[in-house]
Formats: structure tokens, sequence, C-alpha cells
């Protein structure tokens, strides 16, 4: 078996650091399952650490840890075992915040189709520009901006009464 080159560990200790809410956030958006959130969340990070890849700046890495972690969402969703587990619009919501709003906006966020909520996600949670988005979805900009208003829509319309008086 052939070893790959590993990431000295102080190194790694500053990326996951940096990129850890990130990478896990995008991965629950994209799983709703905190245990597949988990998984990616290691793989993202083993894949960071054998790679031999050198990055042009941390926009770059940022890039290349984004895209890595949609990619480990979506052979995690092939797998055909995975889809057994009980979907995220059932399952009984543990509290992720301590605030009560902030629980009902992410389950909220989390009941969205995935077209919507991967692009409010990054861009309110991990306040990415609709360029950066596009790059990390492989979709346009405009396309982007047209997701980001009809899921705020329906954010709004989902949280009525709960948070918006409207």
């Amino acid at each position: 078996m052939d070893h790959l080159p590993l990431r000295a560990g102080g190194e790694m200790e500053e990326v996951i650091a940096r990129y850890r809410s990130t990478v896990y956030g995008l991965a629950l958006a994209k799983t709703g399952s905190p245990a597949d959130a988990d998984d990616v969340f290691q793989e993202v990070f083993l894949a960071y650490c054998q790679s031999s890849r050198t990055f042009r700046g941390e926009e770059h890495r940022k890039a290349w840890l984004l895209r890595t972690t949609l990619n480990q969402c979506r052979k995690l969703c092939r797998n055909a075992r995975r889809h057994v587990s009980v979907p995220l619009t059932e399952a009984e919501p543990a509290p992720l915040f301590r605030e009560p709003e902030e629980n009902a906006l992410w389950e909220a966020l989390s009941a969205l189709e995935e077209r919507y909520r991967l692009p409010l996600y990054l861009f309110y949670f991990q306040e990415l520009s609709t360029a950066q988005i596009a790059k990390a979805l492989t979709i346009s900009p405009g396309a982007v901006r047209m997701r980001l208003s009809r899921g705020r829509d329906q954010l709004r319309e989902a949280l009525k009464g709960e948070i918006f008086d409207e």
C-alpha cells in the first residue's frame, strides 16, 4: 500500500481550527444529519491531510475545502446504505443554538429544498459572496442571486408568526 504524504501537525491543527465550522456547517446543511456531517468533516480533513496540493492563498484553500465538502456529501448520499436513515424533516430536532429564535431559523432553513438551503447557508453563515457561492456550487452568479431571493421568501413565509409578525 502506498503511503500518501501527510501535512505537518501544526498546519493541520491551524487549518482545522480555522475551517471547522465552515466544513461542518456546510456538511450539516447539505446532509441534514449531525452524524453524516461528522463523517463528511472527517473525510474532508483526511483528504486535506493526505493532499500534497499547494494553495495560492486562503481563498483558494477555502474554495478547495468547500468543493471537497460538497463532493464528500454527494458521495455519502450516493451510498445506498445511507438512504435508510430518517429524513431531517421527520427526525426530532436537537437544539443547536441557545436562543429559540436561532433554532427556529435553523429548522426553517433545514426544511428548505437544498437548492435554496445551500446558497442561504453559504451567504449568511459563511459570508461568501455570490461569486464564491457560484463557483462552489458550479452555478451562475445570477442563479445564486435568484436562489437567495426565493429562499429568503420561503424562509420569511415559514417563519411568519414565529419570528416575523407579518
